[in-house]
């Protein structure tokens, strides 16, 4: 629910007239009959929040900005290659996304001068990815085929993202110093490049310490992967491994207690749990423990 309507309390409530998914095995029905459902205020609210801003007047181009992100394309390069324009072209429209709220940059931690923009609201992500593509038979209320045929969209483009970002909240706002070897000050998601190979591995989660005093390194107390619907490894761990020894060359970088986090819905291997026992720097974390403390 969280990844479709956001911690906008009127959208859980009024806007689905206090309908709520009974149980896990109610949730597919409750998204064509709250969510997809013309009679329902939820249905049409993405579209007027863009609508009643008299900033944006270009819709389409704001729409084809704000798809482009939900596809996951968040760099301004990505971005305008998504919808065919230049890179340059785009710096009002995304100043204009930023100033109604609507989008928010932020900066890559491991790349000077990078950064990447993701969708704020929660609902305009569900939208884009599944609402906007087909709108026309939403309209004619045929909103059971397009979730049904949206599935993959939907987890990919909506899900994946929002467990993401639940995990770096978790990690920067509730767990325990202990959990990292320490207090997390800022949490993000980075990609890190590797000069040799001349590749980019993206980390789904880096979190800081604080910054030090003086000019010492600061402390990376956690690098890691997050996945939603896919069971984690010991290939997943052994990436993290070689990721931390990378970073382990930069000198602005203290990384002798980086933490590699794992963080799957799926679960995880036999193995991996094995290897988590017996070695105090592998952190794992599934639903339970994100939502019953650490």
């Amino acid at each position: 629910m969280f990844a479709i309507v956001g911690g906008t309390p009127a959208y859980r409530r009024e806007y689905v007239q206090d309908d709520v998914p009974d149980g896990p095995d109610d949730f597919d029905d409750w998204v064509v009959r709250a969510v997809l459902n013309p009679a329902r205020p939820l249905f049409r609210e993405a579209r007027y929040l863009l609508a009643e801003d008299p900033d944006l007047r270009d819709t389409a181009l704001y729409h084809s900005v704000l798809s482009a992100v939900a596809e996951g394309n968040g760099t301004r390069g990505g971005i305008a290659g998504y919808i065919g324009r230049k890179a340059t072209d785009l710096q009002h429209p995304l100043t204009v996304l930023e100033d109604a709220g609507l989008l928010l940059r932020e900066p890559d931690p491991l790349r000077s001068g990078r950064s990447r923009y993701r969708i704020t609201e929660p609902l305009i992500t569900f939208y884009q990815a599944v609402m906007r593509p087909s709108w026309t038979a939403l309209e004619q209320r045929r909103g059971s085929d397009v979730w049904r045929r949206s599935n993959r969209r939907y987890s990919s483009a909506v899900l994946g993202p929002a467990f993401e970002d639940i995990v770096r909240q978790w990690a920067l706002r509730f767990a325990t110093p202990d959990t990292f070897g320490g207090v997390v000050a800022d949490a993000s998601a980075a990609v890190l490049t590797d000069p040799a190979t001349r590749t980019s591995q993206e980390l789904d989660l880096v979190a800081f310490g604080e910054p030090p005093f003086g000019d010492g390194a600061r402390p990376l107390l956690a690098i890691g992967e997050v996945k939603w619907g896919r069971t984690l490894g010991r290939p997943e761990l052994e990436r993290l491994g070689r990721a931390r020894d990378l970073l382990a060359a930069r000198p602005s970088l203290d990384v002798r207690d980086t933490r590699l986090l794992l963080a799957s819905a799926a679960g995880f291997t036999d193995e991996l749990r094995y290897a988590a026992s017996q070695r105090p720097d592998v952190v794992l974390v599934d639903p339970l423990r994100l939502y019953s403390g650490d």
